[in-house]
């Protein structure tokens, strides 16, 4: 049974990861975040999701990745300042092919890039939850890196509703 994970090695990870990002050493898309945050709110532009997608991308072409990418979002947000987000990758984890990278995208936030998690094959499972914050009704996005270079992407419409009534 060497090598295989088990649920209290997989909740010990979690845990560290849990308390990485609630201290901050974990850096959730801190570096292009806050550069981008910081051009456009000193300009008082709004940056595009394609704008978005190019600078972190290029022109790298995106898959559908619906088969493997489960991205759990509710359908219709109350608070658009909290809401509940997790990926996960149905991929494997190992040195030679695992998920690198989940990117969270909100297509009509003003920074539309809002989350990125690196991942190692050490964390067992491509897996990433977070609270985001949306503005409006947008399409949410989830684009993970292989390590080959690979980009797939998963999308679901949220609808953001005024004081949660429906509006």
């Amino acid at each position: 049974m060497a090598g295989a994970m088990t649920r209290r090695s997989a909740l010990g990870t979690f845990g560290a990861v849990g308390a990485a990002l609630a201290t901050g050493t974990l850096s959730i898309g801190t570096p292009a975040r806050a550069q981008a945050q910081g051009q456009s709110q000193a300009l008082g532009l709004q940056e595009s999701v394609q704008d978005g997608l190019k600078r972190v991308f290029g022109g790298r072409p995106m898959k559908d990745g619906a088969a493997l990418i489960k991205l759990d979002i509710p359908p219709i947000a109350e608070n658009g300042a909290v809401v509940p987000v997790s990926v996960e990758v149905n991929a494997p984890m190992t040195p030679a092919s695992h998920v690198k990278s989940i990117w969270i995208v909100a297509d009509k936030n003003r920074i539309p890039i809002i989350a990125k998690a690196t991942l190692t094959p050490e964390a067992g499972q491509a897996f990433v939850g977070a609270n985001v914050r949306l503005g409006e009704t947008t399409d949410v996005r989830a684009i993970v890196e292989q390590s080959d270079g690979t980009l797939l992407t998963a999308k679901r419409e949220v609808k953001v509703t005024v004081g949660g009534c429906g509006g």
